[in-house]
C-alpha cells in the first residue's frame, strides 16, 4: 500500500500543468483571419471591426454574446456562423492574443 502512495504521488507531482491555449495558432485555425486580417488590422470588408489591440475583457464578451445570441444585431449574424467552432477557453485565449497585438 506505502508503494502504491509514494508512486502516486509521484505521477501527480510529475504531471505536467496543462498547457495554455495558443490564441495565435487559434486565430488561423479558426478562421478568424479571413476575416478581419492575418494581424487582426486589415478586415475583409470596411464594416468589419479591426480586432488588433482592443480589449481582451470587451473582445471576450462580444464574442460570447455573439455565441449565445445575446448581441444580435448587424455584423454579429457573420460571426454568428462560426461562433460554434470555438468554446469558452477559446474565446479567452483568442481575445488575450488579440489585445496583444499592435
Amino acid at each position: 500500500m506505502k508503494f502504491v502512495m509514494t508512486l502516486l504521488a509521484t505521477a501527480l507531482v510529475a504531471a505536467p500543468a496543462f498547457a495554455a491555449l495558443d490564441g495565435a495558432k487559434l486565430y488561423t485555425e479558426k478562421t478568424c483571419n479571413a476575416c478581419h486580417g492575418p494581424k487582426g488590422d486589415k478586415p475583409l470588408l470596411p464594416n468589419y471591426p479591426k480586432l488588433a489591440g482592443q480589449n481582451a475583457a470587451y473582445a471576450e464578451q462580444q464574442m460570447k454574446d455573439i455565441k449565445s445570441g445575446a448581441r444580435n444585431n448587424g455584423q454579429s449574424a457573420a460571426m454568428k456562423g462560426v461562433m460554434h467552432l470555438v468554446n469558452d477557453e477559446e474565446i479567452k485565449a483568442l481575445s488575450e492574443f488579440l489585445s496583444k497585438l499592435k
